[in-house]
């Protein structure tokens, strides 16, 4: 029910912004102002995304718990989206999804409402192991073996 009313009431939000910032500065300073959060937004998303990347790839590779890394990492990538979309709204809560403490906080809210019953793997399931002998070794490649199973069509 929450996401039908999102979904009705982000447009009259932006409608009504749009229309009150036009009345105020015009179509081509609104139309700018539009533009250029989108540009500086795609900038900014791009760089904490590469940051949020490294981090994940981080805590993996230290087998560290990657659920915060790939919380913030779906955030910077949901601000992303609501930065390219034209509206003030959007990107009001585009940059401030980009803000990591406004990120810290809303994980912190999240994970009071999710309950987690139980958590199992599989024997070895997250085990990872790379050959230091290798001369393609290197911190962020995972060497393996494939198998092609394809019957033989010969």
């Amino acid at each position: 029910m929450w996401l039908f009313a999102a979904f009705i009431a982000v447009p009259l939000i932006e409608i009504g912004l749009f229309i009150q910032v036009g009345g105020l500065l015009g179509l081509w300073p609104t139309l700018a102002i539009v533009l250029i959060t989108a540009l500086i937004g795609s900038h900014l998303v791009r760089h904490q995304g590469k940051s949020a990347l490294q981090d994940l790839q981080s805590s993996i590779s230290t087998m560290r718990d990657p659920s915060a890394p790939l919380a913030h990492g779906a955030m910077i990538l949901f601000s992303g989206a609501l930065l390219l979309t034209p509206g003030f709204f959007t990107d009001a809560v585009g940059f401030a999804l980009l803000i990591p403490r406004f990120r810290k906080i809303l994980l912190k809210q999240l994970r009071k409402q999710i309950k987690v019953q139980s958590f199992s793997t599989q024997s070895g399931a997250a085990h990872f192991h790379q050959s230091k002998h290798s001369p393609y070794a290197k911190p962020d490649i995972i060497e393996g073996d494939a198998v092609d199973v394809t019957k033989d069509e010969r």
